[in-house]
């Protein structure tokens, strides 16, 4: 059972703020919020304890990071189980695996299936987003194209009928916070600017659009671009598709699969450098397999194979989603993309964080927001996880 940090400071770390980085910074928490977050301005004689020492609460975090809670707003799964059709305990399970690496705020994403069972695997969902598990659900599929249908059943793919999207809002009781859609496919536009008025993100993904056709889209109110670059049209100097409508658009927020197979790091700088940080969410498209291991597994009705940590079709061979947990997307950026690490921050809470609607509680380290943070070592690896007050994973365990 995580421990409940009651009274906690945090010392000596550098911190991440929405302003910038702290060096020697501190952060308090009381109960379930944070108190302070800025720079460390001791009293004549004042001395923080290490973590070994007598006074309760306290801790040196001399040569490591505090950043906000990581945000993750499209995640299939994780620990073995999946969000499409596991129990609550499988889901559960699932989350937790993704917030003892780093994710305080998940979105249980699903994938294509029949419109009933999708309409009752989102009643499902919602009482586990009402007791506050999970941020909100995400469908992906079955509204996308067929000639960019990834790791999803053709067979069970259909056009985004607005009657239909609906039906899934309807079923999702008010916690549905994205749709991704084809947009192109006949009703798209109508489902966006259905989506649009009862303040679900539009995400265009899986599409096989043109630019022309992205900017319709844009134009209609969708604001996310559902793992760009892939599931998509390459960029062409003639026929430039959907990629550089929504690289351009100052209204879009790009997603990216940072894990290594998704992007190749040049792609990765491409996106950073036209959007720029206010404009990218690392996201994870996790599945199953997510901080478990190799193996079989099932994303919706398709067998997957993940091998060396790569998950594919084992019919076709198409990627199915990722393995990836957000430190690991977290890492890769500062030592082998070598971004800012506050412009990964506003990648990966800030900005989902933003989208999502949830910025006024979460996103950054902020007096009066959840005590959600995570605690880096030099090296960008997770040594301690707080949500909501409670540890995670305890720092010195």
């Amino acid at each position: 059972m995580a421990a409940r940090a009651e009274s906690t400071v945090l010392t000596g770390a550098r911190v991440v703020l929405p302003t910038g980085i702290v060096e020697n910074g501190r952060v308090s928490v009381e109960g379930g919020r944070i108190t302070e977050a800025g720079p460390a301005a001791p009293s004549a004689g004042d001395t923080t304890p290490s973590p070994g020492a007598t006074a309760p609460g306290a801790l040196d975090l001399t040569g490591h990071w505090v950043v906000p809670g990581f945000v993750d707003m499209h995640n299939h799964g994780g620990g073995g189980a999946s969000f499409t059709s596991g129990s609550a305990d499988d889901v559960l399970r699932g989350v937790r695996t993704h917030q003892e690496h780093g994710t305080t705020t998940l979105v249980a994403s699903t994938v294509t299936g029949e419109m009933d069972f999708l309409a009752q695997r989102a009643g499902f969902l919602s009482e586990l987003v009402e007791q506050g598990d999970l941020a909100g659900i995400h469908f992906e599929g079955p509204f996308i194209s067929p000639c960019r249908k990834g790791a999803h059943s053709e067979v069970l793919l259909r056009d985004p009928d607005p009657a239909e999207v609906r039906k899934l809002l309807d079923a999702a009781r008010g916690t549905a916070r994205m749709v991704t859609l084809a947009t192109e496919l006949p009703g798209g536009i109508d489902s966006v600017r259905l989506l649009v008025e009862h303040g679900v993100i539009a995400a265009i993904g899986h599409t096989d659009a043109t630019y022309e056709q992205t900017v319709e889209a844009v134009d209609a109110g969708a604001t996310v671009a559902t793992h760009l670059f892939n599931a998509m049209p390459p960029l062409g100097h003639r026929a430039p598709g959907p990629i550089a409508a929504l690289l351009e658009d100052e209204r879009i927020t790009v997603e990216l699969i940072n894990d290594g197979t998704h992007l190749h790091p040049a792609a990765l700088e491409l996106a950073f450098h036209r959007a720029g940080a206010g404009r990218v969410a690392f996201i994870t498209d996790a599945m199953d397999a997510a901080g478990f291991g190799d193996g079989v597994y099932q994303l919706g009705p398709l067998e997957v194979e993940v091998k060396d940590g790569v998950a594919r079709l084992a019919v076709g061979g198409s990627i199915a989603g990722s393995t990836l947990t957000l430190d690991t997307a977290f890492r890769r950026a500062a030592t082998i993309d070598r971004l800012p690490v506050a412009d990964i921050v506003r990648a990966i809470s800030a900005n989902p964080a933003k989208l999502l609607g949830v910025d006024d509680r979460v996103g950054s380290l902020e007096a009066g927001k959840d005590a959600d943070l995570v605690i880096l070592d030099a090296d960008f690896a997770v040594t301690g996880v707080l949500r909501k007050g409670e540890w995670v994973v305890e720092p010195g365990r």
